[in-house]
């Protein structure tokens, strides 16, 4: 008890109340407080450690603490902090722009040269909503109507806004082959991941065909097999770490429909000009050349030296057309309600490249220092290492994730856009399945986070009497099925749900 009083007096000293005029503690309060800690301190998870923060919204009281100002790792709930970055520095109304030029001449119907692509990272173009499709098209249109039937060149993907280090520090090497690790660059095609195809032989025991999208930089080793009919799918696929080989494993049942899996690409900006040359064509633009990264030719393009001065290029280019993503709110729909991991990593990078300079991971993590900084977040309350939350390096105290919250909410610029992005409880996005036929269905809003050994749920619950909760549950260490946990962290929130101040 003299190690919890301790803790609870350094947690207060370090995060200093509010000055608000709050209710004398109830005995509502205090029996709501015994019923978590049950839940929090069920010995099913010994082994573990829970991080939990509530706070009332109306009133400003802390209605639980459990370890809330302990550094733990808090997996998607990361985003909360780059979202809340994103919006601060670009505003819920920000658009990603993409441009495409023509790099040489045109006659008779053929443009003689490039057709260059540049973005500072729109992440939209994809199929959801069928967008690439919508893009792809009006790109050709365009092209149609500057006079060009056909590239004799190349489509060149310039994507200078953003550096080279495409992959968090942190993340696990196992799992990079997996869509959810898709790297970052400042073009992306259908969110930098290929499709890989496997179908059964015609025979038991035979080979199966296995194909992946062009573009993904990887070199396929098939070593899957087809199993009898009516036997498990176990297909699975490893990307090798010391070169660009993706290995297919596993068995695929005999007479099964073709088992599709998304792959993480190795250069997104090669993914992405060979996607879009290969959109072109099958819209009527027949092209020569290859698509290529801008990296990869970009001495050929530089001003060449004359003497004492640089000659300009001699290719003369064309604005062709210019597309314009949805608003930052809309994306951060999919970046929450989904957790894409993605988009998290992108608007980092923007966020820095929207100040003037390069995209970067540090300079997204400056940014979103100084804003929650500004906020009052006290700067050793949390540890970035990336966006998405995908990095065990990462750290943040549940105590953090509530003032963060809190803010959004009470901030009129950034309140409903907000609250907007975050799953509803047994309705959709990552909560769809969570807290059903409760009465925090429909109610409680939250983003969860998922890593091996790691959960967490963050958001805001109404009570019984209408009364606004903000909360934090964070979940390391444990060794139980993530499943219970989820139940345990659900089951504090459906609490929260039922909570009322008035006498039963």
């Amino acid at each position: 008890m003299a190690i919890a009083a301790s803790l609870a007096v350094w947690s207060c000293a370090a995060n200093p109340p509010v000055q608000t005029a709050v209710p004398t503690t109830s005995a509502a309060v205090h029996q709501l407080r015994a019923d978590l800690t049950r839940i929090f301190n069920a010995s099913i998870n010994d082994r573990g450690v829970w991080g939990v923060d509530v706070r009332s919204l109306d009133t400003g009281e802390r209605l639980f603490e459990m370890n809330t100002g302990k550094l733990m790792m808090p997996a998607s709930n990361m985003k909360i902090l780059t979202l809340s970055a994103a919006a601060d520095a670009l505003g819920w109304d920000y658009r990603f722009t993409t441009t495409v030029e023509a790099r040489g001449t045109v006659a008779d119907g053929v443009l003689h040269g490039d057709l260059v692509i540049k973005s500072n990272g729109d992440p939209t173009i994809n199929t959801r909503n069928g967008r690439a499709d919508t893009v792809l098209a009006a790109w050709a249109q365009a092209l149609t109507g500057a006079g060009i039937q056909s590239i004799d060149g190349r489509v060149i993907g310039n994507d200078q806004a953003f550096d080279d280090e495409d992959i968090g520090a942190g993340w696990s090497w196992d799992y990079l082959q997996y869509g959810y690790a898709a790297p970052v660059g400042a073009l992306e095609f259908n969110e930098d991941v290929a499709t890989l195809s496997v179908a059964p032989n015609p025979n038991v025991g035979g080979t199966p065909i296995v194909s992946l999208q062009a573009g993904a930089g990887l070199q396929l080793v098939n070593r899957a097999t087809t199993g009898s009919a009516g036997s498990d799918d176990t297909i699975d696929y490893r990307r090798h770490i010391d070169r660009p080989v993706l290995e297919v494993t596993g068995s695929i049942p005999l007479g099964a429909q073709p088992d599709n899996r998304n792959v993480a690409v190795v250069n997104p900006t090669l993914f992405f000009a060979e996607s879009v040359r290969a959109g072109l064509v099958a819209r009527g633009i027949a092209i020569t050349g290859p698509g290529v990264d801008y990296d990869d030719i970009a001495a050929e393009l530089m001003p060449v030296e004359s003497g004492t001065h640089a000659a300009t290029d001699s290719m003369h280019t064309t604005l062709i057309t210019t597309t314009m993503s949805p608003p930052l709110g809309e994306i951060a729909t999919v970046l929450m309600k989904v957790s894409q991991n993605l988009y998290a990593e992108t608007l980092l990078k923007a966020v820095a490249a929207s100040r003037g300079g390069l995209g970067t991971v540090e300079g997204g993590r400056l940014s979103v220092r100084n804003t929650l900084t500004g906020w009052g977040i006290p700067a050793d309350s949390y540890v970035m290492y990336d966006g998405s939350g995908l990095s065990r390096y990462n750290y943040v105290t549940a105590g953090t994730l509530t003032s963060i919250l809190e803010h959004l909410y009470k901030d009129s610029a950034h309140r409903d856009a907000f609250l907007s992005t975050l799953p509803i409880a047994g309705k959709d996005g990552t909560l769809a399945a969570r807290l059903r036929q409760t009465r925090a269905e429909g109610n409680a809003i939250a983003k969860t986070g998922s890593i091996a050994n790691v959960r967490a749920l963050s958001g805001f619950v109404k009570t019984r009497d209408g009364e606004m909760l903000v909360f934090s549950i964070l979940a390391n260490d444990f060794v139980i099925p993530a499943a219970t946990i989820n139940w345990i962290a659900d089951l504090g929130v459906e609490v929260l749900s039922n909570f009322s101040r008035q006498v039963q």
